[in-house]
């Protein structure tokens, strides 16, 4: 048997976490379609529920066919262990109430996601965890002023959404460290096969499933990968949860029994997602496992029709400004460079000259384009954030996340190249059209 720690990327995507069916001999990992396991004995039984053994219990918590999308996206990213959940929404509420609670601060960059804001802005807020928002994510000195005595984390993205922004990983990793607290980033729009935060510094990964790990936008997950390098043990006061007795399973201390590599994915699992549920279904994750197995195919191809397409529209007449840090006029291409040197992702942004009226026109005319609510899909995806995504932020705070009146979203798909430039350049000249009529 070959050392599978050895493997490359494109061979883990396939491998990592699977082996053919023991009973069946099956090649494929079944769907494991069963809510409850049996116990081998009453010690067995016992075991399991006290921690002193892992093994299936109930599906709420874990499932074999999930197992090997949590062991996959673990060894792709190059973790210790993860968590697969019901949505991405699930694994960033759940990576963040892991280690901070009420009368907790946490820091994290404004240029986020639309719902991310949401959450940490009103939800955590009523929880009693209050955020502190980084609106210029490259200054390391606003992190800095950012950090209290209660503060359990900072968050960012390591490609903004819509922005396109790339995170200096290294940078905001270090002030975290220096402040006590782990660095979580999403890493949705790159993948582990464009950036791989760990490598960089930071401690905690999550994912929108749904998006490019999935990638065919037919099922809904989300999924924590633990880096296993964040001393928490050496942080007994800063987080408790982890270091100190659970009551919930016989005053055990997750960092006493299963060490800091693995502490806070056992965490989530057995407490926070045994309490709250957020288990993704068995079929949902052997969905997922489906395009992990393609995942450096597409993206590679999905790189290289955004790049010509925001290449395109940076010539365009009718374009103001395109947000994609895979052009030299991008602030952050240097970033991209450095931290993802294969390719900035699939999703762009840009400001038609005609403004909002504009915008629209385009997002109503498109053809081949799609005009829905997500990324990441083998489909072009279009959206006009401002009137969806990001609808619930108030303008001021639409303006910090990158988000103006006539900004237009792209997720470029895997069709041909000349196809999606008919479809766009069709779409701004009645994008031009309607610009024109409004002026008149």
């Amino acid at each position: 048997m070959s050392d599978t720690s050895a493997w490359k990327f494109e061979t883990k995507q396939i491998h990592s976490g699977a082996a053919p069916d023991p009973v069946t001999n099956a090649r494929a990992t079944p769907i494991y379609q069963t809510t409850s396991y049996v116990f081998n004995d009453a010690e067995h039984a016992k075991n399991l529920f006290a921690l002193a053994e892992f093994g299936n219990i109930y599906t709420r918590i874990q499932n074999p066919t999930q197992a090997v999308v949590e062991e996959r996206v673990a060894a792709l990213e190059g973790g210790t262990a993860a968590l697969l959940l019901a949505s991405g929404q699930s694994a960033t509420t759940i990576a963040v109430l892991n280690i901070a609670q009420a009368g907790d601060h946490i820091v994290s960059s404004s240029s986020i996601y639309g719902g991310t804001y949401n959450l940490f802005k009103y939800t955590l807020a009523k929880l009693g965890i209050q955020t502190t928002f980084v609106e210029n994510q490259d200054d390391p000195a606003e992190w800095e002023r950012a950090v209290r005595p209660n503060t359990k984390l900072f968050f960012a993205e390591t490609i903004g959404n819509p922005r396109i922004n790339i995170l200096d990983i290294a940078s905001v990793a270090s002030v975290a460290h220096s402040a006590g607290v782990p660095l979580i980033v999403d890493n949705t729009i790159a993948t582990p096969y464009l950036i791989r935060p760990f490598e960089h510094g930071a401690d905690i990964i999550v994912h929108s499933a749904t998006k490019f790990l999935g990638g065919h936008g037919t099922v809904i997950g989300g999924i924590i990968v633990d880096g296993g390098k964040f001393e928490w043990s050496k942080n007994v006061d800063k987080f408790p949860g982890l270091t100190e007795p659970d009551p919930s399973y016989h005053g055990a201390s997750y960092t006493t029994v299963l060490g800091d590599g693995i502490a806070y994915i056992i965490k989530a699992r057995v407490q926070l997602l045994r309490d709250l549920g957020a288990s993704i279904a068995p079929a949902s994750a052997w969905q997922l496992i489906q395009g992990i197995e393609t995942l450096s195919l597409r993206i590679e191809r999905h790189v290289k029709n955004a790049q010509a397409v925001a290449e395109w529209l940076d010539s365009h007449d009718d374009v103001a400004t395109v947000f994609y840090a895979g052009l030299p006029s991008s602030p952050w291409y240097a970033a991209a460079n450095t931290y993802a040197p294969l390719g900035v992702g699939a999703v762009l942004s840009f400001e038609l000259k005609g403004g909002v009226d504009a915008g629209r026109a385009l997002v109503n005319n498109a053809g081949l384009f799609s005009h829905l609510a997500n990324i990441g899909d083998v489909r072009s995806l279009i959206i006009h954030p401002a009137s969806t995504t990001h609808s619930q932020l108030t303008p001021e705070q639409q303006l910090t996340s990158g988000v103006t009146p006539g900004l237009v979203r792209l997720s470029i798909g895997l069709e041909n190249i000349d196809d999606i430039l008919a479809d766009l350049s069709a779409g701004l000249e009645a994008a031009r059209s309607a610009a024109a009529s409004n002026a008149a």
